[in-house]
């Protein structure tokens, strides 16, 4: 059915088309647009983003999605890539095109690599959310909006050019009214509002993935793009952030070596944190710091302790791993910028942790199995005899050999490749802290090529194996155990009693499913039919044959109609079995 387009759609559909088909699969219900203005920026964009893969080479998605031919294009797009180009190359330039949202779900998506294959994954890292700023006039509306007041009131000398500009927040110097030089981080105008859009369209692109393409039902694309719609949202919010600066701060409170970015809350709000200005120089810059003297050897093992301490300690790690986010001081100390982005380990996940180095220490592959299945990335059910055969010989190899030539990327790198292959669900903060582990090193080897990350962390795993014998830990744990004893003895001779009740009166039923016993009732009820056919058919041909041999006349007509009619029976019911494919 070809439906008209209104003169307002017509600038997007140059061409009729089916525009309902169009509005229900790729806007979807779950948008329940309430206003024409609404609708119409999520069809614009809709549009804009299928176009935009179209334009990078990806029209066998488009194709397989189910919309390539609903969605009229107009004029042909001329494509914007090298023949020579892998495809993840050309999935990181549309995403760039595609703008803030799309840029943070390629860099969420490159600490995921259960979900894409390595070469996406070193693709996607590459993602930068360097922009162009927001003029300084709308980034000033916005800054009195939140703080109810003009910029004079507050600040003296507010640098109109950014320090940074991002794909959420710009970034730009200024100094109280008390004379303490701070940095604004201002959230851009808009952004929350462009953010849902994306990921409303997102979301059924997602479900569209799930109704066409069978091998994607197995990655749920609709929960991971929820998962990720919760990431964007958290890190919208600069209340959120807020909150990690102060823990942050408490945490190293007493670590001299490190310097957190004191936070002004007085002046912060959901959409603008003012913190610390911190004059440093970034740890990654090796050139400079040479040329300012620093003892690089000292530098390395001073990151180390710094991230090890909030893996190992804290439970809280700053998981944004982006060199140009570590800052060194004039006086040797670190400074972490940019709180935005944070991993939790809870205690749980840190013995979980530690029983995976242990395993691998020892080369025990039935205990890393039991981790993953602890881990929730791994089904007691599933046949693991070849995932554990990959993990023995991944460990094989890397047994015996010194600290000093193991590479930490590298050997995440494999692990991940496995877990990719065999569908393993890692825990994403488990992800982010081997990205962010794997990185560091990377950095310490460029400040100290002697560096030797391994040597760092054995004293840091030692303490947490040792942690978990602590008498106070057992005996916590011994008591938690005896509670949940007391709570099932408690419940038990309640619950047997209501059973036996029940069954006494006559009122215990017990259900039984099968999984697929409708397909197999439905098989039988046609079975039944065309044997009750086949007895029709027979009897009939008996009938009518008994019939003909009579010398009667009329008799024989009908005897021959009898026929006529079985034959024409049993040729249908040919028909049928021919077309189930079953004899």
């Amino acid at each position: 059915m070809s439906w008209k387009i209104s003169p307002v759609l017509r600038i997007f559909y140059p061409v009729e088309s089916d525009i309902y088909s169009v509005y229900k699969d790729i806007i979807g219900t779950a948008m329940k647009l309430p206003r024409v203005d609404k609708g119409y920026r999520h069809l614009k964009r809709t549009r804009h983003i299928i176009g935009v893969l179209l334009k990078y080479g990806f029209a066998d998605l488009v194709d397989r999605l189910g919309i390539s031919g609903r969605l009229r294009m107009g004029a042909p797009l001329r494509p914007k890539f090298s023949p020579a180009l892998s495809a993840a190359g050309r999935l990181r330039l549309a995403l760039e095109e595609l703008g803030p949202t799309f840029i943070k779900v390629g860099q969420m998506l490159s600490t995921r690599s259960f979900l894409i294959p390595p070469a996406y994954v070193a693709e996607l890292s590459k993602l930068q959310d360097d922009v162009r700023p927001v003029p300084f006039e709308d980034i000033r509306a916005l800054i009195e909006k939140e703080l109810d007041g003009t910029l004079e009131e507050r600040f003296v000398g507010l640098c109109p050019t950014p320090m940074a500009s991002a794909s959420i927040a710009q970034v730009h110097r200024a100094r109280l009214r008390s004379g303490e030089e701070v940095v604004l981080k201002v959230q851009r105008p808009g952004i929350a509002r462009t953010i849902a859009i994306d990921m409303a369209i997102l979301k059924n692109l997602a479900g569209l993935m799930e109704r066409h393409i069978e091998e994607s039902r197995h990655y749920e694309p609709l929960a991971i793009v929820e998962e990720m719609r919760r990431t964007l949202m958290r890190e919208l919010s600069f209340t959120d952030e807020a909150l990690n600066v102060d823990q942050f701060g408490r945490n190293f409170r007493d670590v001299p070596d490190v310097l957190i970015p004191k936070l002004y809350p007085e002046h912060s709000t959901d959409r603008l944190l003012v913190l610390e200005y911190i004059e440093g120089v970034k740890v990654s810059d090796i050139e400079r710091l040479r040329a300012m003297g620093m003892d690089l050897k000292r530098v390395a093992h001073v990151g180390t302790r710094f991230i090890l301490k909030q893996i190992f300690e804290d439970g809280l790690f700053h998981a944004d791993p982006h060199p140009g986010n570590l800052f060194l001081t004039a006086d040797g100390r670190i400074a972490p910028v940019d709180f935005g982005i944070v991993g939790r380990l809870d205690r749980g996940l840190l013995d979980e942790i530690s029983d995976m180095v242990v395993a691998v220490w020892r080369q025990d592959v039935d205990l890393l199995l039991r981790v993953l299945v602890n881990l929730g990335a791994l089904d007691i059910e599933d046949d693991s005899i070849d995932l554990g055969r990959e993990l023995s010989d991944l460990l094989a190899r890397y047994y015996g050999l010194p600290l000093s030539r193991l590479d930490l990327k590298t050997l995440l790198s494999e692990a991940l490749d496995i877990s990719s292959r065999y569908h393993l669900r890692l825990p994403s903060n488990l992800l982010l802290l081997g990205k962010t582990a794997g990185t560091y090193e990377d950095l310490g080897r460029r400040l100290d090529p002697e560096y030797n990350f391994f040597e760092q962390v054995r004293p840091y795993i030692k303490k947490l194996l040792w942690r978990r014998l602590q008498p106070e830990r057992l005996s916590y744990d011994a008591a938690r155990s005896l509670r949940d004893l007391y709570d099932l003895f408690k419940i038990v001779p309640r619950e047997l009693e209501l059973i036996l009740r029940r069954f006494r009166r006559g009122r215990m039923a017990i259900e039984l499913q099968h999984q697929g016993i409708g397909e197999l009732k439905d098989e039988v009820g046609r079975s039944f039919n065309r044997l009750s056919l086949s007895v029709i058919i027979a009897a009939l041909l008996l009938a009518s044959s008994l019939i003909m041999t009579l010398d009667q006349g009329p008799l024989r007509v009908t005897g021959l109609i009898g026929v006529a009619v079985a034959v024409a029976l049993g040729l249908i019911l040919f028909i049928f079995i021919l077309r189930s494919g079953r004899f």
